[in-house]
Parts: C-alpha cells; sequence; structure tokens
C-alpha cells in the first residue's frame, strides 16, 4: 500500500484529488477477490470522476463478489513531480495499492488528446509503456470508449480493446480471466489474450498484422491468430431498462466537472449529422423507460444527497416521453428542491417550454448547435434545422425570461465558403436584434464557440481533408472581423490542437513512436490550454520522419483501404458512401425514427433494433 505523507499533500495543489475515502467508494480486500481493475481515466481528478461510462463499470464490477474495481486518474503536474521526487507509484483511490499490482488496468478513451497521459501514467505505475514488454506478473492494459474505432496509432501500447459498449462484455472478460487463473495460467500472457480473443467485441492488436504498399499508405490489416476476427463489430446493450446503471455514485469531496447526478434517457441519435462520429458509433436510439428513468432517479437521490440532476444523453430532448417524465420528476421532487436540466437543446420552442419548467427558480443561458452560418451548409452537414427555427426557439426564450443565449458552430466544414463563414457572424447579429425587437432594449449576451473541424473514423466525411492550420486561423480572422456587436462575444478553439486531432484520430500504426517520442519530450495533458506544448509534436514528428499533414490534410481515395475498418461500430461503408455523396449534393436525409430506415446496416448487423418508447408499435 502506498503512503502518501502529509507534505506532499500539502505541495500540491487539491489535495483531495488523492486523498480517496468519498462517500460511496468501494472498498475489498484484495486477498479475497480473484480479479482485481483498476478503472483510470487518463485526465486530471474532476474531469475522471465526471465519467458516466467509468462510474456504470464501477459497479457493473463491484456488484460480484469475486472482483474489486478501484479507480485511478492522471495526478496533476505538481503531484507528478512530488510523486517522482519520492519515488511514489501511481495508485488507486480505494486501497492505495499500486497499479502495478493490479491484474487489469483499463483506460476510458474519451478523446485522443489525453494519449500521451496513458503513456505518463503506465510509466507513473512502472509499467512498460510497450505492450511487448511487459511480464507476466504486470497488468493487462486494456482500452474502452469513444476512441476505440481508430486504435491503431496507440495499439503497441495496449494488450486488448473493448470495442463498444462494455457493461455485459467486462464481466465476460473477467469470467476468462479467472477461469484462466484458476487452471493455472496455461500459455501466460498470450494465453489469456488468445481466450479473450474469442469474446464478441475483443480487439488483441498484437494479432494483426499491418500491411503498407510501396508509396508507404496503409494497404491491409491480417489476422495472425485463429481465433483473431478480421472485423470487430461493437458490444451493444439491447435492452437499456435491465442493464446495470450506477445507483451509487462516488460522490467526491470537491468540485468537479459534472458535479450532479447524470441521469441517462438514452443511447444513440438518429438525426444523422454527417460530421458526427457518435451519432454513427452509439447507434441505435434505445430508450429507457419512463418508470425505470423515474425509479432510477430515486435511488440516485437517496444514495448521494445531491440536490441537481441532468437529463443526460446525446439529444436528450429527442426523448420520446420527456414531457411526461419533466412533469413527474418535477412533482415527485419539488419537496426536496431537486433542480433538473439538459444538457442539449432541439432548435425548436418545445425545448424551450421545457427548459422554462425545468428552470423556474434561476435561468442559466441557453445552448443551441446550429454548426453552420448558411442553410446551405447545413444541408451538406445534414443539420435538419433552419435559421427560421433557430429565430423561433430564440424568440420563445427571450419572452421566456432568458438574455443569455450560447452558439456552437465549426469552421472547416467540408465544402465551406467564406460566405458561410460570414453567416455565423450575421446569424449572431440576428439573434442579438431579435432580443432588442422583442423587449425594446438591449442587454442580451450571444456567445458564439466555434470548433476546427475534424474528419473522424465512421463518418461521411472520413475521407475528406482537413484544412491546414493557416487556413483554420484565416477563417478564424475573417469570421472576427464581420462580428462587430459588442453583444456578440467570440470563441475558438487552438487550430495547433485540432490539426494533431485531426492527424491522429485518422492514423496508422506507425504513429505510435511519434506519441512516445512527445511523451519522452514532455507532452501532458495536451488539451489543457496552459500544457499544451506544439513543439514537442512537431519535434516528435521529425525524429519519426513523418509528415503529419499526409494523415490529415490529403484527400482519401473512396476506394483505399482504410487503416480503421476492422474494429466497427457496425455501420455499412456503402452507407456512409451515400451519404458522402447526399453532402455533395447538399440534399438531406431524414431521421430513421420518424422517417424511414436509411439502412446503415448497424441493426441487422448488430442484431439490435430501435427502441422509442414514444412509438405504439414497440
Amino acid at each position: 500500500m502506498v503512503k502518501l505523507e502529509p507534505k506532499i499533500l500539502q505541495a500540491v495543489e487539491k489535495p483531495a484529488r488523492y486523498t480517496g475515502h468519498e462517500w460511496n467508494a468501494v472498498i475489498k480486500e484484495h486477498a479475497c477477490v480473484d480479479c482485481t481493475f483498476a478503472l483510470a481515466l487518463p485526465d486530471v481528478y474532476e474531469v475522471g470522476m465526471s465519467n458516466l461510462g467509468l462510474k456504470i463499470l464501477y459497479e457493473v464490477l463491484n456488484q460480484r463478489s469475486d472482483t474489486a474495481a478501484e479507480r485511478v486518474y492522471a495526478p496533476w503536474t505538481d503531484m507528478e513531480e512530488k510523486m517522482r521526487e519520492a519515488h511514489l507509484p501511481l495508485f488507486s483511490l480505494e486501497t492505495f495499492t499500486e497499479i502495478g499490482k493490479f491484474d487489469f488496468l483499463g483506460f476510458s478513451l474519451q478523446y485522443e488528446m489525453i494519449y500521451t497521459n496513458v503513456l505518463n501514467m503506465l510509466d507513473l505505475s512502472g509499467i512498460p509503456v510497450w505492450a511487448a514488454e511487459r511480464d507476466e506478473n504486470m497488468p493487462f492494459i486494456v482500452g474502452g470508449g469513444p476512441c476505440v474505432y481508430n486504435t491503431e496509432p496507440i495499439a503497441a501500447f495496449f494488450d486488448l480493446f473493448i470495442i463498444g459498449e462494455g457493461e455485459e462484455v467486462i464481466s465476460e472478460l473477467v469470467d476468462v480471466f479467472i477461469h484462466w487463473k484458476t487452471a493455472g495460467r496455461p500459455g501466460g500472457r498470450r494465453g489469456f489474450l488468445l481466450r479473450a480473443a474469442k469474446l464478441d467485441g475483443i480487439y488483441v492488436p498484437s494479432f494483426y498484422e499491418v500491411h503498407y504498399d510501396e508509396a508507404g499508405q496503409f494497404s491491409s490489416i491480417a489476422p495472425l491468430e485463429e481465433v483473431a476476427r478480421p472485423v470487430i463489430y461493437k458490444r451493444v446493450i439491447k435492452d437499456m431498462d435491465t442493464v446495470r446503471f450506477t445507483e451509487k455514485p462516488v460522490v467526491p469531496y470537491l468540485d468537479i466537472v459534472h458535479n450532479r447526478i447524470m441521469l441517462e434517457l438514452f443511447r444513440g441519435c438518429s438525426r444523422g449529422c454527417r460530421f458526427c462520429q457518435a451519432g454513427i458509433s452509439y447507434r441505435p436510439v434505445r430508450e429507457r423507460t419512463q418508470e425505470r428513468l423515474k425509479e432510477l432517479s430515486r435511488t440516485l437521490v437517496d444514495a448521494t444527497g445531491y440536490n441537481e440532476m441532468s437529463l443526460t444523453s446525446l439529444s436528450s430532448a429527442d426523448y420520446s416521453c420527456l414531457s411526461g417524465l419533466v412533469d413527474e420528476l418535477l412533482h415527485d421532487f419539488h419537496e426536496e428542491k431537486v433542480s433538473f436540466s439538459l444538457p442539449s437543446l432541439r432548435i425548436d420552442s418545445f425545448s424551450i417550454e421545457l427548459a422554462h419548467k425545468m428552470q423556474q427558480v434561476r435561468k442559466s443561458g441557453l445552448t443551441f448547435a446550429p454548426e453552420a452560418g448558411t442553410q446551405r451548409l447545413r444541408d451538406v452537414i445534414n443539420k435538419g434545422v433552419t435559421e427560421e427555427n433557430l429565430l423561433t426557439a430564440v424568440s420563445a426564450a427571450y419572452r421566456q425570461g432568458w438574455k443569455s443565449v450560447k452558439l456552437y458552430f465549426m469552421l472547416g466544414l467540408p465544402t465551406e465558403t467564406d460566405e458561410d463563414i460570414i453567416g455565423i457572424a450575421h446569424l449572431a447579429k440576428k439573434v442579438v436584434d431579435l432580443y432588442t425587437a422583442i423587449k425594446g432594449r438591449r442587454g442580451v449576451k450571444v456567445t458564439i464557440s466555434v470548433a476546427c473541424f475534424v474528419p473522424k473514423p465512421f463518418t461521411p466525411f472520413q475521407w475528406v481533408g482537413q484544412n491546414s492550420q493557416e487556413e483554420f486561423r484565416r477563417k478564424q480572422q475573417l469570421l472576427k472581423e464581420n462580428i462587430r456587436d459588442k453583444a456578440i462575444q467570440f470563441n475558438y478553439h487552438d487550430a495547433r490542437v485540432s490539426f494533431l486531432e485531426g492527424v491522429i484520430a485518422r492514423g496508422d500504426r506507425r504513429l505510435d513512436h511519434v506519441i512516445y517520442e512527445a511523451w519522452k519530450a514532455g507532452a501532458r495533458f495536451d488539451g489543457w490550454t496552459d500544457q499544451f506544448h506544439y513543439e514537442f509534436w512537431m519535434s516528435a514528428f521529425a525524429k519519426c520522419g513523418i509528415e503529419p499533414e499526409k494523415y490529415n490534410q490529403r484527400e482519401r481515395s473512396l476506394t483505399e483501404p482504410l487503416p480503421w475498418e476492422h474494429t466497427t461500430p457496425g455501420v455499412n461503408k456503402e452507407f456512409l458512401l451515400r451519404e458522402y455523396h447526399h453532402a455533395l449534393k447538399e440534399e438531406s436525409t431524414e431521421d430513421c425514427r420518424h422517417g424511414k430506415c436509411s439502412a446503415c446496416g448497424v441493426c441487422p448487423n448488430l442484431g439490435v433494433r430501435v427502441v422509442d418508447w414514444g412509438d405504439a408499435d414497440v
């Protein structure tokens, strides 16, 4: 057990990140279980503790009497310095056990810019960062989360990946481990991986060989073992009512990013925005029943003492029974003064009515995501909303008392022109002027946040080239010059970070040494503005002889093999190609929940169906 000296905790910012013993934390004797599993999010405590997926897996594993699951997050830079000075290994928050002594270390991979933190956490644990260098006594390193639909740039650091939703497969993985362990660990590490690879949704990268053509481009990936499948389909939960959900989440001692109850209404999104990887990777829509959600809400409030609950999903306002659910929750928790919020709103008056109902005491700002400044470009990305929709929704909000609006957009979308960019400024100005027209005075605050578009695998835009950094900066300046109203605040992303994200998102295994060299140079917390060091990455690319632009700015052929196609969310390539061509023609595709099936292939390929409790046929 690692012992933290008071002098260390007194020397670091927010020592409660490292002290553990929070309410609802589960502590088990390792000697009394057959499997120990450290669950990690490679970011600071406040971010890691806000991740709903890890909260669920924590309870899934700890409900087993034969398994102990504990938490670990990336120590902030000040704590890392103290740990290295004192030769303290990375430890779990429940029992302060060295991470290197666990059977499994599972990382939730939320976005590409935390990969150097993965390496840093392995190193702090005394575990070799390269999977091939680990011995028989070291943990198996597991990856999961949104980034598993292209794991190739980090394949060499992991023993296996869980593709898709983990509630069921993680327990199956533990069963395989305990059986292998009880049998005397036949075949060593490789023996376990051979057994694990037989499970649906498990990808063992060392069981595959990658080939490149004479020009140095990726050409194919082939299984080396009989158990290794040519294509690994994601695991998917078919019934959201019966699957385990977090009912006793750990309550932190300090404020975290999402310091409230998160009640997951459903998974999936059928709106079909063509830039959105999550819209593909979480298909199909599967709702929880209103009755189950009410039951969970009661359990969660009683178990945590929180007085705020967020109704979460990719598009929460699309929950088919939302109005009735909100009415019942407000009634049930009125005496306890529990407040409710929606993290995402549709651009319509129905959403405003709900938000008004839920925020009668205090009206925080409203957030909408038009994504593009003109209708032409919104049609390209299949956003499915119009300027009229937005202005109608904003009008309703102003009349209900709101005077703060946030609008999200992207720069660099396929087919984008300067007219589309200037359209963002014009649309924001209309939102400002609408307040004056309705209220007869000024006083509104409109914030526009503009991200740099990053093409992602398994989207209709996976073939397009990303804008260069110079082009992103030109477009940011163009937009800035066209914003002339002081009521509009303009926020934008660092193009250098988006550039790197674009390289890694569609990279192959040759990038593993780049990530390694960047980490060795000192890269940590690359998603944090004050910690990001662009020069570390450029030096790493140069040292490895790799031109990053070939990964993110190159327009890919529609027929060339892609490095990520063997770990799939179940979507058919033919569907993505159709959607790509529809985008170029500025043609919309309707929502398959309320219109005809778009033949994306996910439901038949995975043996699952849409579950919509507002549909009388379900």
